[in-house]
């Protein structure tokens, strides 16, 4: 999960502007389409919906060009957690650093006192799992309003009549990217807390070009090909819920540390994603059955679903974003180890 929720895509008044996606004829896996069907929603006009894609560059940059005013629900909830807590039948921490198992509690009947705990649970373990959830896409939609601004993205297929709610079908998903090995996933947290505080003093406060999933075309030179949008981000960003500094890099969106030469960049870049991405001990993994949901920080994680399966089985699933603030660097702010006193210094 990352924390975030969005206003409706703006329509541009030059359909021209726009491109006008496929509908798909692929076969919804049969646990999905009892799941869609139970909840009300109308697959008579084919499945997924897909929004109406911008075509240029600065069309989709202006959807999140506004600064949106984010209080995370972390910093609502009581330390204790409690209130979360003390409903589960058994609270199962996965590994020292990262990722909660909560046994037999429903999300969809979360008070909102549960629901700002189980956002804080999430900011200090990074990633909670759930099992035998009964939760319809609408449902799942009014818990990520809870946490944030919930993102229609300009390009996801979505659930049908359900903006927000995007598709996660691998069989959909193999038909325009080809299934890949070699995603890693790691906590941000325990990654920065791996690197010397001598090399921490070199990559604090540096930003670096960030780089959009998909692309667009410039209005005004549109031979030049698709384009991404840029933005310019700390490499060490800090949770605002917990206040710990965390990496803040991945080998899909970050480009180049500004200030240094590429190939500067580089050294420091592959580093860094070798620090994410070897470490065992700050990774965890879970092992998917039926109606489980999984609540993630994309502010602190990187997240892969392995392709262990090879298409052998027909899965399918939804998800929720929420947009959260504008990430930020603070000085003053300490390690996960640090605050939780774990320090080795």
């Amino acid at each position: 999960m990352a924390p975030s929720a969005t206003e409706p895509l703006p329509i541009s008044s030059h359909i021209k502007d726009f491109v006008i996606q496929r509908k798909d004829n692929l076969p919804l896996p049969l646990a999905a389409r009892i799941r869609l069907e139970a909840a009300g929603i109308d697959l008579s006009n084919g499945y997924p919906e897909r929004p109406a894609k911008p075509l240029f560059l600065d069309d989709a940059t202006e959807i999140r060009n506004v600064d949106r005013p984010h209080i995370d629900a972390g910093f609502r909830a009581d330390k204790s957690k409690s209130a979360l807590l003390g409903a589960a039948k058994e609270v199962i921490h996965l590994t020292k650093h990262i990722g909660t198992e909560i046994v037999e509690l429903q999300l969809k009947d979360l008070t909102d006192q549960q629901r700002d705990e189980l956002a804080l649970l999430i900011a200090e373990r990074s990633v909670v799992f759930f099992r035998d959830q009964d939760i319809t896409p609408q449902q799942q939609k009014a818990l990520g309003e809870h946490f944030g601004e919930v993102e229609i993205h300009p390009q996801v297929p979505h659930v049908p009549g359900v903006p927000g709610v995007t598709i996660i079908w691998p069989t959909l998903q193999a038909t325009e990217r080809k299934a890949s090995f070699r995603q890693p996933g790691a906590s941000g947290y325990s990654a920065y807390s791996k690197l010397s505080p001598e090399f921490c003093k070199i990559i604090d406060g540096k930003y670096a070009i960030y780089t959009s999933a998909h692309t667009y075309l410039d209005r005004n030179n549109p031979e030049a090909g698709p384009k991404h949008i840029e933005r310019i981000h700390p490499i060490v960003r800090v949770h605002p819920a917990t206040g710990w500094k965390s990496l803040f890099v991945n080998r899909a969106m970050t480009k180049q540390i500004l200030g240094l030469d590429k190939a500067e960049s580089d050294v420091i870049l592959n580093y860094l994603y070798h620090v994410y991405e070897t470490n065992v001990d700050i990774q965890v993994r879970f092992k998917w059955i039926p109606r489980t949901s999984a609540l993630w920080d994309n502010r602190i994680t990187i997240h892969n679903a392995s392709w262990n399966y090879e298409g052998s089985e027909p899965r399918h699933g939804t998800g929720v974003t929420s947009l959260a603030e504008k990430p930020y660097f603070d000085p003053d702010a300490l390690t996960g180890r640090q605050a939780l006193g774990l320090d080795d210094d």
